[in-house]
């Protein structure tokens, strides 16, 4: 790699880990790093490779933290940095905060104090984690991505997932996560019936991949604390959960009304919250008036859009929205054309998709009982619906 050593350094510059590869001269030249840091910044000349005397800092920073690597000959700086970004990727955050400490340390190339963790095969996770009461949470979160067109007809729909743990469990433990995933329903032999077919499945780096590719289950050891276990996307055709249809009438060249009725396309069981529906509108529009059978609606002339909020709109209802604006110009709209109207919302209880959490079984040497909750989530992705 020709790197001489490689430094972890808080934002003050001091070393929180170091690993010395050619001698000690590296080590006496790191506190040369962060002054050159900021000069740079002041003179508006930040760049990724600093250099003091016949020593080079190749460098890139990580939250609060900078990863260093110095060198005092030509380097293959590519090779460098791939080997710093990979080991980002490769290091759970929580791990690297078991360096950082309030003391002063004292450096002694090949003394350094290396965590349990790093020579772990679990690397992301410590060992004598201990919790009064044991519990995981999962949010079952989807996003809908929908383009509908301004006959009404679907142009693109996509459904991206993501599954977030929140884990508060003593010891190591062994987690498997059961979901109604069809292919697994296929290799034991299950109806295909309310079963969901994954794709572009990617894992935390906790899960044995092995395992899933053999026969699907997802078996882990989980880090401490909230992250992400998986995503998941589906290509499917997925029915607009809000509707929005919306109609323009034009009075001679000095105002235009325009009507916008959403109607709830979702179970009646279910309720969508913090709903907001965006309405483009004319650039040269004042003088705006609104009335809504339900919510409230405000115009954002910054951003030439009307946005009716919605607090809660429960499935099957259908609510209108009118709005009256003051418009100099009517041909001026004509040339602009008219941008989509964009919606927000937020489904609880609730996947378009139909993904379950089937099981969670919790597996620790000790033997203690565990709770595991689920929370499912529909939220509104990039959604647009264009008018006429």
């Amino acid at each position: 790699m020709s790197a001489s050593a490689v430094f972890i350094l808080d934002v003050k510059g001091k070393p929180l880990i170091s690993r010395n590869y050619k001698g000690d001269v590296a080590m006496s030249k790191i506190e040369h790093f962060m002054p050159l840091l900021v000069q740079r910044e002041e003179e508006g000349a930040l760049a990724p490779l600093l250099s003091h005397g016949q020593v080079h800092f190749l460098w890139i920073k990580h939250s609060n933290l900078y990863l260093v690597a110095t060198t005092s000959k030509n380097a293959n700086a590519s090779l460098v940095y791939s080997f710093l970004y990979k080991t980002i990727e490769t290091t759970d955050s929580k791990i690297l905060q078991e360096y950082i400490t309030q003391q002063s340390n004292k450096l002694e190339t090949g003394k350094s104090r290396v965590p349990p963790t790093v020579t772990n095969a679990v690397s992301w996770r410590s060992e004598g984690i201990k919790y009064k009461k044991n519990e995981v949470f999962i949010d079952v979160i989807e996003s809908v991505n929908l383009l509908v067109n301004a006959n009404g007809s679907v142009l693109l729909s996509e459904i991206v997932g993501t599954i977030k743990l929140k884990v508060f469990l003593s010891g190591m433990p062994e987690l498997r996560l059961g979901l109604n995933d069809r292919v697994l329903f296929e290799l034991t032999g299950r109806s295909k019936n309310k079963s969901v077919e994954l794709e572009d499945v990617k894992f935390h780096q906790c899960v044995r991949l092995s395992r899933f590719d053999n026969d699907r289950t997802i078996s882990f050891i989980p880090p401490d604390g909230d992250f992400e276990l998986m995503s998941y996307r589906l290509s499917t055709q997925v029915k607009p959960l809000i509707w929005i249809e919306s109609v323009i009438e034009k009075f001679s060249h000095s105002r235009v009304e325009i009507m916008v009725k959403a109607k709830g396309q979702f179970k009646k069981q279910s309720v969508a919250n913090g709903v907001e529906i965006s309405v483009p509108v004319p650039s040269d529009a004042d003088s705006p008036r609104f009335k809504t059978s339900v919510g409230s609606a405000k115009y954002v002339p910054e951003r030439n859009v009307v946005i009716w909020s919605i607090k809660s709109f429960p499935g099957g209802k259908e609510y209108l929205m009118r709005a009256h604006f003051g418009l100099p110009s009517v041909e001026k709209e004509e040339v602009e054309g008219r941008p989509p109207i964009g919606v927000k919302f937020e489904i609880p209880y609730f996947t378009v998709s139909g993904i379950q959490v089937r099981y969670m079984k919790i597996i620790e040497k000790s033997g203690y009982q565990a709770l595991p909750w689920v929370r499912y989530i529909t939220q509104s992705g990039d959604y647009q619906l264009r008018t006429s």
